[in-house]
């Protein structure tokens, strides 16, 4: 993986627990198929070639989302990034348990990545429940920044959606006055029920039920213009 210099880490431990025997087994053989190299740019067209329609999904955790979505829609590509070995494992345990053939799957800092994609390679983006680095000194840690924001509007294509959900007051008010400034996007809000409660696309996942922010799940969706 890659080595960013440790105050701009977006992420702590890169491992958890000891994986199962299963796990250790998707990891070493389904993730280098499911992969892509460390080289040059990166195509999800290339990468799923037979879907019209192309989702990211950025930090996808223990990848309940990410499954679901790509179960839910099998005509589209899906592509994540996570640097938790022990995510990414499990992305590949479900890959397997359903039988999916429309995602590809990256341990990586999604930062190296997204600037390695071709413009409007997406048609939605999904940011979900970020690690919010608490600290005021850390916030620079965060996804959301001015770069990764303009990396993010640029890999949209036009009408394509980003959605960013985070419990953190801290994280809401951070994130939001960057993506509410940039001209190329367009937030879809409009009412409170909008940012309040959950879309009628999403999957609630195990992370989201705990409630371990400071507020109750906030949902930004933004579409390119």
């Amino acid at each position: 993986m890659s080595d960013h210099p440790k105050a701009k880490r977006l992420f702590g431990r890169s491992q958890g627990k000891a994986l199962s025997a299963r796990q250790q087994r998707a990891v070493d053989e389904m993730l280098p198929r499911l992969s892509w190299s460390d080289e040059g740019g990166i195509d999800p067209k290339a990468l799923l070639p037979d879907y019209g329609r192309h989702v990211l999904e950025i930090g996808f955790g223990a990848a309940e989302h990410l499954i679901g979505q790509a179960v839910r829609h099998p005509d589209t590509g899906f592509v994540g990034i996570e640097p938790f070995l022990n995510g990414v494992a499990k992305a590949l345990t479900g890959i397997d348990d359903h039988g999916l053939t429309n995602i590809r799957v990256k341990r990586e800092d999604a930062r190296d990545e997204i600037v390695r994609m071709p413009d409007a390679s997406f048609d939605q983006i999904y940011l979900l429940f970020p690690d919010p680095w608490h600290k005021a000194r850390h916030a620079k840690r965060r996804f959301i920044q001015a770069d990764t924001a303009a990396e993010l509007a640029r890999l949209l294509k036009p009408g394509g959606r980003l959605r960013l959900a985070t419990d953190v007051r801290s994280y809401a008010d951070h994130a939001f006055p960057i993506l509410l400034g940039r001209a190329d996007l367009e937030w879809t809000g409009q009412r409170a029920s909008d940012w309040r409660d959950n879309p009628d696309d999403h999957i609630i996942t195990r992370y989201q039920t705990k409630n371990l922010g400071d507020i109750a799940p906030v949902f930004m969706d933004f579409v390119k213009v």
